[in-house]
């Protein structure tokens, strides 16, 4: 939450700047600018949406009979007599809706869209073909990214800026162990997994600093991953204030994870 708060924070406050201000490419050209042929769905200027089927009475009562289910289960993770008793409500029922929230998405759109008579199997097909081409895109930007930070961590870059931040990451209260994963987590997902890794064989997994580096790594993102990956597949070249947006939300995730995790967990 912390993170996802700077971060909006950040875009709206770094997109005012004249730093990063849209780049219109100087005065437009006068005289009739060439157009191609618009596509099929945009012969009025509108996108072709299909139009979904109203929700009949039976329909209704499947979506009830689907919801009242889930319901009912979460009311069993809660209260049954498979809850913990040691744990408070409030936490049983986090872990009940954490249980059942991907098998709620996963049978719940399907039958949605049913019910509203779209097609839900064609639409997947389609849906995974063009899965299948963005990810043929980004091919040649992944093997660039990871290139890059296997180079970075071969020369020794990522050790020296441990060494540097460290100063300042202590001021903060940050422990020493979560410097690598705190580096490591811009730029690469494996890389800050396995590095997350060491740091649950190292201090254990019930430790404080292991449950720092768990919320850490949870409430950051791979913002350099990201932007070398999805900005050069879709061909933006120049990303304005994006870089500076993910690396303030990157910061005040990290350190809201060691703070919240001391006041929540104690001192360690």
């Amino acid at each position: 939450t912390c993170s996802s708060i700077a971060g909006l924070i950040a875009v709206k406050t770094l997109e005012r700047l004249r730093f990063f201000a849209v780049d219109r490419g100087g005065p437009m050209p006068v005289g009739p600018t060439p157009t191609r042929a618009a596509e099929p769905s945009e012969q009025n200027g509108t996108p072709t949406i299909p139009e979904l089927a109203p929700i009949t009475l039976r329909g209704r009562a499947l979506l009830i009979a689907f919801a009242a289910s889930f319901a009912w289960f979460a009311l069993r993770l809660v209260t049954g007599p498979s809850a913990d008793p040691a744990s408070s409500l409030a936490v049983r029922t986090i872990q009940a809706l954490s249980t059942l929230a991907i098998p709620l998405l996963v049978a719940g759109f399907p039958l949605y869209a049913a019910v509203r008579g779209v097609g839900v199997y064609e639409e997947f097909v389609e849906g995974a073909k063009e899965g299948f081409g963005v990810a043929v895109k980004i091919i040649p930007y992944l093997v660039g990214m990871l290139v890059a930070i296997g180079m970075l961590r071969g020369a020794g870059v990522l050790e020296l800026l441990e060494r540097w931040t460290a100063p300042a990451l202590s001021t903060l209260g940050i422990p020493s162990q979560l410097l690598p994963l705190a580096l490591m987590r811009p730029l690469s997902g494996s890389g800050s997994l396995a590095a997350l890794g060491d740091l649950i064989r190292q201090s254990g997994p019930d430790s404080l600093v292991a449950r720092m580096g768990g919320t850490l790594f949870g409430s950051t993102e791979t913002t350099f991953y990201v932007i070398a990956v999805y900005f050069g597949a879709v061909g933006i070249r120049r990303v304005r204030h994006a870089l500076a947006a993910g690396l303030v939300a990157d910061a005040v995730g990290i350190v809201a994870a060691v703070w919240i995790c001391r006041w929540v967990l104690g001192p360690g």
